[in-house]
Parts: C-alpha cells; sequence; structure tokens
C-alpha cells in the first residue's frame, strides 16, 4: 500500500479541520473535519474554488505575505496567523514541500486547546 494512502487516512480522521491548497490559493482537499465546519459557505463545493474568495482583503494580502515568506527560505515552514478565544484554538499556516524542498502549497492547521472530555479508551 503506497504511504499517501496513509497520510490520507490520517488527515481524514482528524477532528480538526484541514484545507490544502495549492499555490494558486484552489482549494484541493477539504477533510470530513473542515467540510462540516465550512457547510455554511459551500462545504465540500469549495473545492476546487479560490481561498482568497472566502477572506476579506486584509486577509488575502496576509496569505499572500505568508506564501512569500514561505518561498524566501525552505526553513519557513510554519506560521501563527490567528487565536480565536471563543474557540480556545490557535490557527497556523503550514507550507507543503515536495522532495526537493520546493513549496508546491500550504494548509491551514487548526489547534483546540481544550482538553479532551471523552472517557479513556472509549470503546463504546
Amino acid at each position: 500500500m503506497e504511504l499517501s494512502t496513509y497520510f490520507r487516512s490520517i488527515i481524514e480522521q482528524d477532528k480538526c479541520p484541514v484545507v490544502i491548497c495549492n499555490l494558486e490559493h484552489e482549494i484541493i482537499y477539504m477533510n470530513p473535519a473542515a467540510i462540516a465546519r465550512y457547510h455554511k459557505s459551500g462545504g465540500d463545493k469549495l473545492i476546487g474554488t479560490s481561498l482568497l474568495n472566502c477572506h476579506n482583503d486584509k486577509s488575502c494580502e496576509l496569505i499572500k505575505k505568508v506564501i512569500a515568506w514561505f518561498e524566501e527560505n525552505t526553513e519557513n515552514n510554519i506560521i501563527y496567523t490567528f487565536r480565536n478565544p471563543k474557540e480556545n484554538k490557535d490557527v497556523y499556516m503550514v507550507a507543503l514541500r515536495d522532495e526537493n524542498g520546493a513549496l508546491i502549497g500550504y494548509y491551514e492547521k487548526h489547534e483546540y486547546r481544550n482538553a479532551e472530555t471523552d472517557t479513556l479508551y472509549n470503546f463504546t
């Protein structure tokens, strides 16, 4: 089995939204959590559209600055972009690179800071 199958499964099982874009800012993938989170904006119908259409002018400018920063150095790979106190989460943009280190896209990473409320090893 290809390693990419494992990676896809990891992303699809993640409870946090994952939206992957190419360098043209086209949404090329949304995991189920992202589709659910952005259902009011179109959910999976956003795939194939520009991420920039979902943001205001200031946010679009910042997204473009982050991409330029990613392109400056192969060590520039993650940047903190937003704190949402209402949801107790931090949001990051993460560079996606090919095997040679070339920038090929990016994704938005959500990290919730709430403690898990599920029971340990809850098999039910």
